[in-house]
């Protein structure tokens, strides 16, 4: 069997790997039209903030190693332009010498990957970072003193947005980031997203939201870039970095069906229209875990379960049951940031019912060194209290806790189960208590009727509410460095002393810092015949996104 790849990276190569250690008999050759074969895409940023220094460790196989350990043709700077289904071949144009030939396969897969989102064409001055060699181009011309790179616009605040601008503050550039949508990273909401902004403008980072590029030009040695208003700004180079499409002109041109933003149609098998072509990675949608709908996540980590799954299927003919949640994962600056399944914006879009809880443990045990606050938001199945879909940022312990919640996702672990998870502790990496754990007796709380909740959304016609009492049990100094407006101050610990204050023909809505003490102060009210509740997530939550709104109108 003679199969022929599109696209080396993450699915090509993965697959073709796979493939050689499952037949020693097939032919497997892939053609890649850049100069690498596979390598670590997600690094580009880093080599070019000098995290990472060599380029060769962006290369995870080269043609020889390809050759050597698995037998696998390679052919570089290879571009096949055309597919004929018909009679099953290939064209190839040989980027270096112009030639064009034809190959012949019995099975062909499209792993073409997704191609960048572009305003403005490619320049000496306008670059996207898709390739190693797009990185080593950036890095030369930042690094040069002859071009004396000071500042840099950022169009996008995505994940390589974001790791682009982190990284040329590294290289000590002054940066601009500009995103067109109300916050950046999609996979997140607003609130969350707020914790991010503070961190990007706290390095130093020209954060720009809500602000669409109308056309960029070069004016004067410099690159301009218009906004709605016909104001512009003006830097020495630009990176855009608006998203990514899939790259499926070639299959389009070919006749294959296509589907959701005209990603490559394929079944569960990842077969396409035609019996024969396969399509894998970033150029194909897939459906979602949550709602089995068709969705596009270009991820480096379902790209190569894509192609191991499709080489255990050709061979093995194993059916494939492959459904993404979308987990990821990021670091800026000091902070991780991790989403896994729909986001509330999601949820609510989709008009799929949901509660949140909020959340903010400590990642460690308090008494150890550096202990700090992670930020959780879960979203959950109102009816039957499965996890729809978490949101962590932190500076440590976020990846672990992320992992877990996939998890729970995955195989549909009810929320209030977590309680009953038994995961490793030691001061340097958790609280006996974990905060998963604490994320099951929120939801647990929930159920059993113990405490309910209000939104930040819902503060202002919380104020305005004449049959409302907001009460702020965080201490006095506390209280005094901000607070929400009509609410009185009466401490946790003095509230039982201090009910006279109290009006039992209102709703009692608790405030304190992160909705933990809140809560303990919604037990007590709540036994003495109080109507009470109290405001999730906290005065932390409610300041951090009315500081980011305030900066971002």
């Amino acid at each position: 069997m003679r199969y022929l790849i599109i696209g080396g990276v993450a699915s090509g190569a993965s697959f073709a790997c796979r493939l050689r250690r499952l037949d020693e008999q097939a032919e497997i050759k892939i053609y890649e039209k850049t100069n690498f074969v596979s390598y670590a895409n997600c690094g580009l940023p880093y080599f070019i903030g000098d995290v990472i220094k060599e380029e060769s460790s962006l290369t995870l196989q080269t043609p020889y190693s390809l050759k050597a350990r698995f037998n696998i043709d390679v052919k570089l700077n290879s571009e096949v332009i055309k597919i004929n289904k018909e009679d099953k071949t290939i064209v190839i144009k040989d980027l270096k010498t112009n030639e064009v030939y034809l190959d012949y396969y019995d099975k062909l897969i499209i792993a073409t990957g997704a191609e960048a989102i572009k305003i403005a064409p490619l320049s000496n001055k306008i670059y996207e970072l898709k390739t190693v060699e797009d990185s080593i181009k950036i890095k030369s011309i930042i690094n040069s003193k002859e071009n004396n790179i000071k500042d840099v616009i950022v169009i996008g605040g995505g994940f390589i947005g974001l790791e682009i601008s982190e990284n040329l503050v590294k290289a000590n550039k002054k940066v601009t980031l500009i995103e067109g949508s109300k916050h950046c990273l999609a996979s997140l909401d607003l609130d969350m997203a707020s914790f991010l902004h503070n961190e990007l403008r706290n390095n130093g980072i020209n954060l720009l939201l809500n602000t669409l590029v109308t056309k960029i030009e070069e004016v004067n040695n410099k690159v301009r870039v218009y906004f709605k208003d016909n104001s512009y700004l003006e830097s020495d180079i630009l990176i855009e970095s608006i998203g990514v499409k899939p790259s499926s002109k070639l299959a389009k041109e070919a006749g294959l069906d296509l589907d959701f933003k005209d990603s490559i149609k394929v079944n569960n098998n990842f077969q396409t229209s035609d019996k024969d072509i396969y399509a894998i990675g970033d150029a194909t949608s897939i459906k979602s875990f949550i709602d089995n709908e068709i969705t596009y996540i270009p991820l480096a980590g379902l790209a190569n379960k894509e192609g191991r799954e499709l080489a255990n299927y050709l061979v093995n003919n194993d059916n494939i049951d492959l459904k993404a949640l979308g987990t990821s994962i990021l670091k800026i600056f000091s902070l991780n940031i991790a989403s896994t399944g729909f986001n509330e914006e999601t949820l609510r879009r989709k008009g799929i019912p949901y509660e949140k809880i909020y959340l903010s443990p400590l990642n460690h045990a308090s008494y150890y060194l550096e202990a700090s606050p992670l930020t959780i938001k879960v979203m959950f199945d109102k009816s039957n209290f499965e996890i729809l879909g978490a949101e962590i940022i932190g500076n440590g312990g976020v990846d672990k806790r992320i992992d877990v919640l996939s998890t729970a996702i995955k195989f549909k672990i009810k929320g209030y189960d977590l309680t009953k998870l038994e995961l490793s502790y030691a001061p340097p990496f958790s609280s006996a208590k974990d905060p998963i754990n604490m994320i099951g007796y929120m939801i647990e709380n929930i159920k059993n009727g113990l405490i309910r909740q209000h939104y930040f959304e819902e503060v202002d016609s919380l104020i305005n509410d004449k049959n409302v009492m907001l009460v702020d049990v965080r201490n006095k100094e506390e209280y005094e460095l901000g607070n929400i407006p009509s609410s009185i101050n009466i401490p946790l610990d003095e509230l039982r002393d201090n009910l006279s204050k109290l009006d039992k023909n209102k709703e009692i809505v608790l405030i304190c810092q992160s909705a933990l003490r809140s809560y303990i102060g919604c037990r007590i009210l709540s036994n003495l015949n109080y109507n009470t509740s109290h405001l999730a997530g906290g005065y932390r939550i409610y300041s951090m996104i009315k500081h980011d709104q305030g900066l971002t109108n």
